[in-house]
């Protein structure tokens, strides 16, 4: 099993980087690669219970993952299971996915995701990859969202 994790700092203050990676009016602005749209979710990672989201690619293909919300400490930590489908929607392998938002400098915030109990090395490549690519949607809301 491997286990992946990432960082990125905020200007904005732990509560406000806590909402934008829990509440589903913000999860819906970056959630995804660049040019994919959700035509399809339940996500909402600000309360325990399950979720799940559809991604559609520029190309029109769909990906659909799911899991369930296991943890909240609001406005600290959230966590929960991930597994994607295939496309006769069964759940393949689960992962755990936990975000983390701690104070910063200046008032700001570091935000960390720690995504474990990926099948192999590789996985954890295509994760980080994915992940990374959303990450910067996700910069991009923080800096517009009010």
């Amino acid at each position: 099993m491997s286990t992946l994790k990432l960082e990125r700092v905020f200007a904005a203050e732990p509560s406000r980087v806590f909402a934008f990676v829990t509440e589903p009016a913000h999860l819906l602005s970056w959630w995804g690669h660049e040019g994919s749209t959700i035509p399809e979710a339940q996500l909402d990672f600000s309360r325990k219970g399950p979720w799940y989201s559809v991604l559609m690619t520029a190309s029109g293909a769909t990906h659909k993952m799911s899991g369930e919300v296991v943890v909240v400490d609001a406005p600290h930590a959230v966590e929960f299971t991930w597994a994607w489908h295939d496309e006769h929607d069964v759940r393949g392998h689960e992962s755990t996915v936990r975000f983390e938002v701690s104070p910063g400098v200046a008032g700001g915030s570091v935000f960390t995701l720690i995504h474990s109990g990926l099948a192999d090395d590789e996985s954890a490549a295509n994760h980080e990859a994915g992940w990374t690519a959303t990450f910067v949607k996700l910069e991009r809301h923080a800096q517009t969202a009010r």
